[in-house]
């Protein structure tokens, strides 16, 4: 379990991140059109994992934007912005601000991937959502970074995670 914090106030998660240098495991996530995409689906590509709470926060569209700009200048790299919200939150989101270099997915279903990840808050008004963490994967789907933001409201480091490419 991480102690992460929201305004302050600490909160936990369900376990720990992956570890850097291990392998990724497979998950399923849905797409905005309720197709599913599989980690296994991307096999042979950089994968940037941007995971947040929910895209109807100030914070959480400000990652998807970044992402989103910066992915038009990545190499053989696929972003997936991923939260709990439902594909339609998410696709009249992007939609609205014209996203299209990212792909955004929802763990609504069951939350398997934030459970799996350690990354599902446990407890406090955030509960059952996923906190704001960044995981970057090589082409071989090992685990080359990873970034818990520490308070809730915080933007991950940018920089920082797409240098781990």
């Amino acid at each position: 379990m991480a102690t992460i914090t929201l305004k302050g106030n600490a909160i936990h998660t369900s376990g720990e991140l992956p570890k850097v240098g291990s392998k990724a495991a497979d998950f399923e996530l849905v797409k905005t059109d309720l197709s599913t995409i599989k980690l296994s689906d991307l096999k042979g590509k950089n994968v940037v994992l941007n995971i947040f709470p929910s895209v109807d926060t100030g914070t959480c569209a400000a990652s998807v934007r970044t992402f989103n700009k910066k992915a038009s200048e990545l190499q053989n790299t696929t972003v997936l912005c991923i939260s709990r919200d439902l594909p339609f939150a998410l696709a009249r989101f992007c939609g609205a601000e014209g996203l299209e270099n990212v792909v955004p997915v929802s763990d609504f279903r069951a939350g398997a991937f934030g459970k799996a990840n350690g990354l599902e808050i446990t407890d406090g008004p955030l509960a059952g959502l996923h906190s704001r963490v960044v995981i970057i994967l090589n082409t071989e789907g090992e685990v080359v970074y990873t970034e818990q933001v520490q308070e809730i409201v915080d933007e991950p480091n940018y920089e920082k995670a797409l240098a781990a490419l």
